[in-house]
């Protein structure tokens, strides 16, 4: 086999284990703090668990249809815009779902406490979506809504996938109390901030500024410690016109405390400067030979 398909092949295997291991993250959230609280946190599933109580079909089932149906719909109304990665989860979450009903029948909150379930739903589903998002995957249900919605009603995506959410959320009028209601359209706000939290708390790294008399110094640490990239400017501080150098690298959290440590140590008066950076993208440099 040739060496670059066998890297790309190895490459995908790892994607496909981690996409598989986010679905079942989210599925363990789904039916081990959502259903056993009715809490309709707004997803796919939650209008599975909410149909359930009209359709006699477990919640897999219904997930597993009501995700083929959305697929189906968003190839008829947008395109084959959904890759096999969407697809594969769309099938794998129901599918993990039934067989936690088989294992797990009957299955009765954990905490007997319907806000602690929300609460812990949130921040599993919230790391799953992070994991499935890193892979440029989905989990498929409402994000499908939300691109029909974004595409013939010319809405944001990420607000249409807060009106499908909370939409779902209401819904659970139909079967459940007020409480529940309440603690469904709560739950779907607040989940959305701490899916946005991880996904961006997974990605985020730091732009650090130096100006000092060690740059050269400086710039040997990172290119030969930490093995980062780095760019040099000409600058002219207005003061007193005085020409200085200033170097700018992108670190990881880990990355950062290192260079800082280096810093204060060669330099304690340099002029430093950071801002987060929540995503890049850049073609990585061959090393030579």
């Amino acid at each position: 086999m040739d060496k670059n398909k066998r890297i790309f092949l190895v490459h995908a295997v790892k994607e496909y284990l981690v996409i598989t291991g986010g679905a079942i993250l989210a599925a363990c959230a789904i039916y081990f703090f959502m259903l056993p609280s009715h809490v309709a946190v707004g997803s796919g599933s939650a209008l599975a668990m909410i149909l359930s109580n009209f359709i006699p079909l477990p919640v897999s089932v219904l997930s597993l249809l009501l995700n083929v149906f959305l697929l189906i719909l968003g190839f008829l109304l947008i395109g084959p815009e959904f890759g096999a990665k969407t697809v594969y989860t769309c099938i794998l979450l129901p599918g993990v779902l039934g067989v936690l009903e088989i294992i797990f029948p009957n299955f009765q909150s954990l905490t007997q406490d319907p806000l602690l379930d929300v609460i812990c739903y949130i921040l599993l589903v919230g790391l799953a979506m992070a994991i499935l998002f890193s892979c440029n995957a989905s989990s498929g249900g409402l994000d499908i809504v939300a691109k029909i919605m974004n595409k013939y009603l010319r809405m944001d995506l990420g607000k249409a996938g807060s009106v499908a959410g909370i939409a779902v959320a209401l819904s659970s009028a139909f079967c459940y109390d007020s409480k529940t209601v309440v603690l469904s359209v709560l739950g779907t706000y607040f989940g959305g901030m701490i899916v946005d939290r991880f996904i961006f708390g997974l990605n985020i790294k730091r732009r650090v500024c130096v100006i000092s008399p060690k740059m050269d110094e400086i710039v040997q640490f990172l290119l030969h410690d930490l093995h980062s990239g780095a760019t040099i400017n000409e600058i002219i501080g207005a003061y007193d016109n005085t020409v200085r150098r200033e170097v700018i690298t992108i670190v990881d959290k880990q990355e950062y405390r290192r260079l800082m440590d280096f810093v204060r140590r060669v330099d304690p008066k340099a002029f430093v400067t950071v801002y987060s950076v929540n995503e890049i993208r850049y073609q990585p440099k061959i090393p030579k030979m």
